[in-house]
């Protein structure tokens, strides 16, 4: 069975030196360490953390998403993902991960008869346009995903959308071009497809944007594109297995929490990402949402100022070798870095055995690319060593359904039970709230005037500290 490991080893001072970790200062923290033990068990038996049970409560939503991607995969030729934060990075990162990287670009059979699929993930107005440029409404499904109802960057697609469906197509058939990710009782959205027609999906309540890749928001897209979807699930819950041993030494997902709290408390502000294969790219992307939005928090659970988080930062290996690297191994020590990797690519392609007699190519020759980027891997492993900067590797034996839904499981866990080390709600985010009530208010959206006069009385911008 494939299992994902990590490897610690260059996190410790045995290692690296004065900067790293030593196993004293994860003693130090036994009493803390168990007290988050016993706050993960305990809010999982109390339903506040209903993402942990999704590998095992989904059996009858997957087979009806699996019945309607029959029913409708033959008939469109794009699905559409109209979703932000977790409803499009998710998507994207699992898609990336399992699927051919040019997907889209391949021909219908070559996707073995599954549409393409876009994620309309932003609100500029020239990325969505030039989306009506590449694709005929009329034969896209249309994947609109809110919990609410109410996020704006999403229902304003949304409400583009249906009013071009709506001048192209019968009303009834243009609804047959909307499908619904939402609450099962509360929010605009559910009102909107019970009286429209649209076919629904639900968002269990308890589980937030950021932490509901294996519900319906992550689970329909991939499917629709021909991803394992039991597969997934059956990753995540073998993983959940894992995350259930006390001792930590044995515990992917608690170690992890603990050396980046550990490194934290030594100033160490930034998670690098550092994923070596194109197909784990954009697992930064959704890690960087999770580990940022989850942890970053003005106060603590005591209602003390305390200002904590670490800023997670993306890199790509062996790409960015040639742009970060040079900071990472020279720069602050206020960095652990994240290697991603991998044992077995899918696919492997030899350099020919050309330029012998050019030494700085010719030894390259009869290398596989797989053996080259493997090696760069432990090149930077290695230089990141030397430099005395800390680092760890989570390797996947080979990058599948079941591969990747360890994965996204293993830092959902390490997510919440940093969390508890900190002492603060991961499950919370208040910061973007403020934002969206600032949009809403400047809008004119009844209910927020109190917000609209606060806005009106922020000071004018000074003249002089622009520059035109």
């Amino acid at each position: 069975m494939d299992k994902i490991r990590l490897d610690f080893n260059n996190m410790m001072t045995d290692f690296v030196g004065e900067h790293g970790i030593c196993e004293g200062d994860i003693r130090k923290l036994e009493g803390k360490i168990d007290a988050a033990k016993k706050a993960m068990k305990d809010k999982r038996e109390t339903g506040k953390m209903d993402w942990r049970d999704l590998p095992y409560n989904q059996d009858e939503v997957v087979e009806e998403i699996l019945q309607y991607v029959n029913e409708v995969k033959d008939d469109i030729e794009a699905f559409v993902v109209l979703g932000i934060g977790g409803s499009a990075l998710g998507p994207i990162a699992v898609q990336q991960a399992i699927n051919h990287p040019y997907y889209n670009e391949l021909s219908r059979d070559k996707r073995k008869g599954f549409p393409k699929l876009y994620v309309a993930d932003n609100v500029d107005p020239e990325k969505l346009v030039y989306l009506f440029d590449t694709v005929d409404v009329t034969k896209c499904l249309f994947n609109c995903i809110s919990k609410s109802g109410s996020t704006s960057e999403t229902m304003s697609q949304f409400m583009i959308i249906k009013e071009m469906l709506e001048e192209r197509l019968p009303k009834e058939e243009a609804a047959k071009h909307i499908v619904c990710t939402t609450d099962k009782v509360n929010g605009n959205l559910i009102r909107m497809a019970k009286e429209e027609g649209y076919k629904t999906f639900y968002i269990p309540s308890g589980v937030g944007g950021r932490f509901s890749e294996l519900t319906p928001v992550g689970l329909l897209p991939a499917a629709m594109c021909g991803i394992d979807i039991k597969e997934l699930l059956k990753g995540a819950a073998y993983m959940d297995e894992i995350c259930k041993e006390g001792d930590i030494y044995k515990n992917p997902a608690y170690m992890f929490a603990v050396l980046s709290y550990i490194g934290m408390g030594q100033g160490k502000n930034i998670s690098v990402m550092m994923p070596y294969a194109d197909s784990l790219k954009y697992i930064s992307d959704w890690y960087a949402q999770l580990w940022a939005e989850s942890l970053g928090k003005k106060y603590d659970n005591n209602g003390k100022e305390v200002y904590v988080g670490q800023t997670p930062v993306k890199a790509l290996g062996v790409t960015d070798q040639h742009s970060q690297v040079q900071l990472y191994t020279e720069g602050p020590f206020d960095k652990i870095i994240v290697i991603l990797g991998v044992d077995e690519f899918k696919e492997t392609i030899t350099i020919p055995k050309i330029y012998g007699d050019i030494p700085s190519l010719g030894f390259l020759g009869g290398v596989t690319q797989n053996q080259l980027i493997k090696t760069e891997q432990t090149a930077t492993e290695y230089a990141l060593l030397k430099s005395g900067k800390t680092n760890m590797t989570i390797t996947l034996p080979k990058v599948n359904e079941f591969t990747i839904g360890q994965l996204l499981y293993m830092l959902e866990v390490a997510t919440g039970f940093a969390g508890e080390l900190m002492e603060i709600n991961a499950f919370d985010q208040p910061g973007v709230e403020e934002g969206k009530n600032a949009t809403y208010a400047m809008f004119g959206r009844p209910g927020y005037e109190e917000k609209k006069k606060e806005l009106d009385e922020r000071p004018a911008k000074k003249d002089k500290y622009i520059i035109r």
